[in-house]
């Protein structure tokens, strides 16, 4: 582990366990759950569960594995997923999906990450939420918010996309924007989203390019008063990040996560 990472873990941990705030986005921000992946081996299992099988949703073509160093594992400060192409139980590929669910859920607060894309045709990695009543709700009823995503054939452009009941890709009325970003592939930049009761902002660099505003308090408009879970995976092919077929000359793909961190707004004192 490099002294710089070892620092800065032990600064991080310090924060968490004292409470002390750290600003983010030059805001009243305190952190209060991260990952900095600054150890060795698998996902920290405390914090992230497995997705398992084969692709079930939007035409994907990969196989997820779980607890293979081959496909997720923690090495010189990054998580690094890695596709890979081969034939498993019906797949023509083999990744990997981390999420929180069970583990930690978030409402409201600033969810952001530090991240470099993979590069290729056909890759469509994602840093993500979902609604913890999934299994009840259904979806799009429990709510999406993707933080970022990713189609390695539209190769400096990201996207942030909402989906509820009203507003979601299967009816075409998903809410969503896209922004220009130089070089994801070969450049880490932070990906972000500031969650609150009544808007959403989504961030690169800092840099603000959509806002989802609250409509109603119509649960299929705005399912986002309820907590969320986590989610970074890397897809292959589907029905978007395979329109433009799939180059498969590229492979092994790697989508480097340096960090993953939630803060919640400081209280303010009372009485003032």
């Amino acid at each position: 582990m490099k002294p710089v990472r070892v620092l800065k873990t032990l600064f991080i941990i310090a924060i968490i366990h004292s409470g002390i705030a750290i600003s983010a986005n030059a805001q009243n921000w305190e952190l209060v759950w991260a990952d900095e992946f600054n150890y060795e081996g698998l996902p920290d299992s405390s914090k992230w569960i497995y997705e398992y099988g084969p692709p079930y949703k939007n035409q994907e073509q990969q196989f997820y594995a779980k607890e293979d160093l081959k496909y997720s594992r923690v090495e010189n400060g990054n998580l690094i997923i890695e596709a890979h192409k081969e034939q498993r139980e019906g797949a023509s590929y083999v990744s990997a999906s981390i999420r929180t669910s069970g583990k930690k859920e978030f409402l409201y607060g600033r969810v952001e990450a530090r991240l470099k894309m993979p590069e290729g045709r056909g890759t469509w990695p994602a840093f993500w939420m979902l609604g913890t009543n999934i299994k009840d709700a259904g979806w799009p009823a429990c709510g999406e918010l993707d933080i970022m995503e990713y189609v390695g054939y539209d190769m400096e452009k990201v996207h942030a996309n909402i989906h509820t009941s009203a507003f979601n890709h299967m009816a075409c009325t998903n809410k969503g924007d896209s922004i220009h970003v130089n070089k994801p592939y070969q450049k880490f930049h932070v990906y972000a989203m500031e969650w609150y009761e009544d808007h959403i902002d989504f961030f690169v660099d800092d840099e603000k390019y959509f806002t989802f505003s609250k409509p109603s308090d119509k649960l299929e408009e705005w399912p986002f008063d309820k907590p969320q879970f986590l989610i970074i995976n890397l897809a292959i092919g589907g029905n978007w990040g395979g329109k433009h077929g799939i180059d498969d000359s590229l492979f092994p793909h790697k989508y480097y996560i340096d960090y993953v961190r939630y803060y919640k707004l400081r209280k303010q004192e009372q009485n003032q």
